[in-house]
């Protein structure tokens, strides 16, 4: 069970834990211990979340999210595989946390005058200064 705050506490079947080998650092313990974790949330089936948060959970999760509407988050930082595991369950904590905080809604606003009178004024030079630019015809410059 994780608890996220004073409402909300994932129970311990929407959460399953795999322990893997890890990659990088370690040596050759690295091939015969499995100190890296898996950890997947079932976060579309889990009855603790509201349909909102769970739409902005996976929009945050973004290819953590499988098909199936679970979670998977990997750690191998570590060689303990304990502390891999915390490090798991504080990144997943931290993620539905940031979900539970609804987006502020913008309002939409008209430019102001002062603003849309600059705007044009420096739409005016770049293309006075664009037409500078041009090739001066010397077909109608009288030789003298």
């Amino acid at each position: 069970m994780l608890k996220i705050d004073d409402k909300i506490t994932i129970k311990s079947w929407e959460l399953s834990e795999q322990f893997i080998r890890a990659s990088g650092p370690g040596g050759q313990n690295v091939n015969k211990t499995s100190s890296a974790v898996e950890l997947r949330f079932e976060a579309e089936r889990s009855p603790s979340l509201s349909e909102p948060v769970k739409k902005r959970l996976k929009k945050i999760a973004g290819a953590k999210w499988t098909k199936e509407g679970a979670i998977v988050l990997k750690c191998d930082e570590t060689r303990h595989q304990v502390r891999n595991r915390e490090i798991v369950l504080k990144r997943l904590k931290e993620m539905i946390k940031k979900s539970l905080v609804t987006p502020k809604r913008r309002l939409a606003t008209r430019p102001t005058l002062a603003s849309n009178r600059r705007r044009l004024t420096a739409k005016k030079n770049r293309a006075d200064l664009k037409s500078n630019r041009a090739r001066i015809s010397t077909k109608n410059i009288p030789l003298d």
